[in-house]
């Protein structure tokens, strides 16, 4: 029977991520049993208010959040811990900024100067936090959820990013035919992982049913160059891109390199579900 093996909620884009035993799935992404943090509430923007990711600044993966009762703690090597508040700010009195993430601009509200100061300390370049306005709306494609209505945090286009066990056992079988090293999961970012099932049958599944909840693979998840980064070292290192051509691009996406597919909660908005539950698969044929 396929099960749901991991959840991993990233509080800050493009650094660290939470494993869960629990987690609530929502319409807006991967949430803590508690809905204190959602996933990609806060973002990293640089003065113009662009996003930062690993993509350029990889050592962001150093940046590890621990869950505390009333705050997040945040941790760099070398570095006093961070802790920011859970309690989200009164939108009528917070201090907000413009941001951008790809070709959407939106009001974000702004972190204070100190912990701007320890962020541009970490990365080694003037930045600042954000965290995800009460009031912000950032609607998915609908064109690839067949005209379901979906949101999503600070992510980079859908609130939920699925993988199977199986499909990182395959690319690391590749990899170790061709001398290189196996990669961890940790290297592609998922919120849930799930064992059980085929080598990429995520691809080809039309729903996940997780107890009530009911998640929809939508579109297939085109890889840039961050699997590259060692997310326990912070440094680039071999691009499992080039085994991923030779068997993993998509003609629907112009032949972008996939691996893990976008989702959204199509029923049980906020419901728990909890590593180890049993899952039913609906395939698309």
């Amino acid at each position: 029977m396929p099960i749901l093996s991991d959840l991993i909620l990233y509080p800050i884009k493009s650094c660290a991520g939470l494993s869960l035993p629990q987690a609530r799935l929502t319409t807006a992404g991967l949430a803590t049993p508690d809905g204190q943090i959602f996933d990609r509430e806060w973002m990293v923007v640089d003065a113009n208010g662009g996003y930062l990711t690993q993509r350029d600044f990889p050592r962001m993966a150093l940046i590890t959040p621990t869950l505390q009762e009333h705050t997040l703690a945040l941790a760099f090597p070398g570095m006093a811990a961070l802790e920011l508040a859970l309690a989200r700010p009164d939108p009528a009195l917070a201090a907000t900024r413009r941001v951008h993430i790809w070709d959407e601009s939106l009001s974000a509200y702004d972190c204070d100067d100190a912990t701007a100061a320890w962020f541009s300390a970490a990365l080694g370049v003037p930045c600042r936090l954000v965290r995800f306005h009460a009031e912000a709306v950032r609607v998915v494609s609908q064109k690839w959820t067949g005209g379901v209505a979906a949101t999503t945090l600070f992510s980079d286009g859908f609130p939920i990013l699925v993988i199977g066990q199986g499909s990182l056992d395959d690319l690391n079988d590749k990899l170790r035919g061709a001398g290189r090293a196996a990669l961890p999961m940790n290297r592609f970012r998922p919120n849930v992982v799930l064992a059980g099932i085929e080598a990429f049958e995520e691809d080809y599944t039309d729903t996940f049913q997780i107890g009530d909840v009911t998640l929809k693979p939508v579109k297939p998840c085109p890889r840039c160059p961050m699997p590259s980064v060692d997310q326990a070292t912070g440094d680039f290192g071999p691009d499992p891109l080039e085994i991923l051509q030779s068997y993993r691009a998509k003609p629907e996406l112009d032949g972008a390199l996939c691996f893990g597919m976008n989702a959204i909660v199509t029923a049980g908005d906020g419901l728990l579900v909890q590593v180890g539950q049993e899952i039913e698969v609906a395939l698309a044929f």
